[in-house]
C-alpha cells in the first residue's frame, strides 16, 4: 500500500512509519523521560533542601518576629551560599543539557533573511546570426515566415518558399510558383511540422510535405483574391484573404471548406487560433479585431462573431496569445495607430494600451517568462522587449534597417527570427534559455492521413 493509505486491518503492519498517524507519535529516548504526564523526577530532586523547606525553613519564618536589616542581610547572604533561592521543591524534568550546536545554523539563518536576488538574464544587444533574404515581399498585410515544430524555418521571397534547417543550417528549395499564381502571400507549418500550406496570389492555397518535397493538393474556391493569413487548429487551415472572408478548411476531405467566418470589409491580415483550439483571432486592414468562436460555427450559414473590438486606429495584423493566461490575447496596430493593446477574451474588455511609437509588425509572447517581444517600422524599426504586465523595456534590438514585418519563434521558444524590408533574416537570442527543459506535447495525428483518400 502506498504512503498515507488506509487500512481496514486491525493488526498494526510492521512498517508502521508509512502510515499518517504514526508520524502524529511521540518518540521517546530512554524510558526515564515522561514528557506527557506530570511524574517528579527523583534525579533532579534536592532530599535534604526539599525537607528544609518543608520543616524548618517554614518554621524560620514564622519565628521571625523581630528582624533587623543586618538579620536580613545575613540570611539572603546565606540563602545565595547554599542555593536556597530555588522557588520550586518538585522537579518534574531533567535541566536541559547545554547546546553543543546551533539550532539554526548561520549560513542558515542568514540566507533565510537576506535571500539573493534572481540573476538578470544577459540579453544580446545584437543579432547572433544574419541571412540574406533577396526579393523578400515588402508588404504589411502578409505573412511569409513560419518556423516549425521540426526546427525548419520556412520563408517565402518572391515566388519561392525556401526551407531553412536550423539544426545544421542547411537550405533547400521547396517549390516555386509560376508568374500567374505568385508571388507567394504567406505560409504556415501544420503542428505536426512536416506539412506545410502555401498561400498565393491567385487566392489558392498549396498543401505540401516538406520531407517528401511534394505537393499534396490545392484548396481552391474558399477566396476570391489573395490569401494572406494561415493558422492550423489540429487538421482544420484557417485562411483569411483580401476578400475579407475567413474560412476554416479541413484538409482531410474533398469539399475542404467546412465553415465561414463574415465579419471583415476589407483584408484579414492577422489570424491566431488559442492554445485550446476554441477561439480564433483575426484582424484585418478595416482596423477591426473579432474573437471568433469555435463551438457556435456553423457550416450552412456565416458564423457570427463573439466579440468586435474597434479600439485600433490603424490595420490589425499583429496578434499573440499568452501561453501563462488562456484569455490574454495581445494586437498590434499599424502606423496610425501604434499601440499593443491587451484584451480578455471572454468579456471582450480592453485591459491596458500602450503608445509604442512606432507601427506594431508582430508580436511574440516569452514562453519562459511573462515578457512580450514586438517588432516596429519607422523610425528605429527595431524589436522591443515588454515585461508584462508593467510593459516596462527591458531591451532595444536594433540592426533592422528597414521595418520588421515578420518574425517567428524556434520550437524551443528561445530564438526568435525576424525577416524586414531590408532583405534580411536576423536571429535572436532574446528570450535566453530555459531553466528547466519542458516536455514537448504529443503531437497530434498528422492531418494529411487521408490524404490518400483525396482525388
Amino acid at each position: 500500500m502506498d504512503a498515507g493509505g488506509l487500512t481496514s486491518s486491525k493488526t498494526p503492519s510492521k512498517n508502521t512509519s508509512r502510515f499518517p498517524l504514526q508520524d502524529a507519535q511521540l518518540h521517546r529516548k530512554t524510558s526515564k523521560e515522561n514528557l506527557d504526564r506530570f511524574i517528579p523526577n527523583r534525579s533532579a530532586m534536592d532530599f535534604d533542601y526539599a525537607h528544609y523547606m518543608l520543616t524548618d525553613g517554614r518554621k524560620a519564618q514564622e519565628s521571625d518576629a523581630v528582624s533587623s536589616p543586618s538579620r536580613d542581610a545575613y540570611r539572603k547572604q546565606l540563602a545565595e551560599t547554599f542555593n536556597m533561592n530555588r522557588p520550586r521543591i518538585l522537579a518534574f524534568k531533567n535541566k536541559p543539557p547545554p547546546a553543543q550546536v546551533e539550532l539554526i545554523p548561520q549560513e542558515f539563518s542568514s540566507a533565510s533573511q537576506s535571500k539573493p536576488a534572481k540573476a538578470r538574464r544577459h540579453i544580446p544587444q545584437s543579432s547572433e546570426r544574419t541571412l540574406d533574404a533577396p526579393d523578400l515581399v515588402d508588404d504589411y498585410y502578409l505573412n511569409l515566415l513560419d518556423w516549425g515544430g521540426s526546427n525548419v524555418l520556412a520563408i517565402a521571397l518572391g515566388s519561392t518558399v525556401y526551407l531553412w534547417d536550423a539544426s545544421d543550417g542547411s537550405t533547400s528549395e521547396l517549390v516555386t510558383v509560376d508568374d500567374d499564381s505568385g508571388p507567394v502571400t504567406s505560409v504556415s507549418w501544420a503542428p505536426d511540422g512536416r506539412h506545410i500550406a502555401v498561400g498565393l496570389n491567385n487566392s489558392e492555397v498549396q498543401l505540401w510535405d516538406s520531407t517528401a518535397s511534394k505537393q499534396l493538393r490545392t484548396l481552391r474556391g474558399a477566396h476570391q483574391s489573395r490569401v494572406g493569413s494561415l493558422a492550423w487548429n489540429n487538421q482544420i487551415l484557417t485562411t483569411g484573404g483580401m476578400d475579407g472572408r475567413i474560412v476554416n478548411n479541413d484538409v482531410r476531405i474533398r469539399s475542404h471548406v467546412v465553415e465561414t467566418y463574415r465579419g471583415h470589409t476589407q483584408e484579414v491580415c492577422g489570424l491566431k487560433w488559442s492554445a485550446s483550439g476554441n477561439q480564433l483571432a483575426s484582424g484585418g486592414n478595416d482596423n477591426l479585431l473579432h474573437i471568433w468562436d469555435r463551438s457556435v460555427a456553423s457550416s450552412s450559414s456565416p458564423t457570427q462573431w463573439l466579440h468586435r473590438m474597434e479600439d485600433h486606429k490603424a490595420a490589425v495584423k499583429a496578434l499573440a496569445w499568452c501561453p501563462f493566461q488562456s484569455n490574454l490575447l495581445a494586437s498590434g496596430g499599424g502606423g496610425g495607430d501604434r499601440c499593443i493593446k491587451f484584451w480578455n477574451t471572454h468579456t471582450g474588455a480592453c485591459l491596458n494600451s500602450v503608445d509604442t511609437g512606432s507601427q506594431v509588425c508582430a508580436l511574440l509572447w516569452n514562453k519562459n517568462e511573462r515578457e512580450l517581444l514586438s517588432s516596429h517600422g519607422f523610425t528605429q524599426n527595431q524589436l522591443t522587449l515588454w515585461k508584462y504586465p508593467s510593459m516596462v523595456k527591458m531591451a532595444e534590438l536594433t540592426g533592422h534597417t528597414s521595418r520588421v514585418l515578420f518574425m517567428a519563434q524556434s520550437p524551443d521558444g528561445c530564438t526568435v527570427a525576424s525577416a524586414a524590408g531590408d532583405e534580411t533574416l536576423r536571429f535572436w537570442n532574446v528570450f535566453g534559455t530555459p531553466e528547466v527543459a519542458k516536455a514537448a506535447p504529443k503531437s497530434n495525428s498528422e492531418p494529411f492521413a487521408h490524404l490518400n483518400r483525396i482525388r
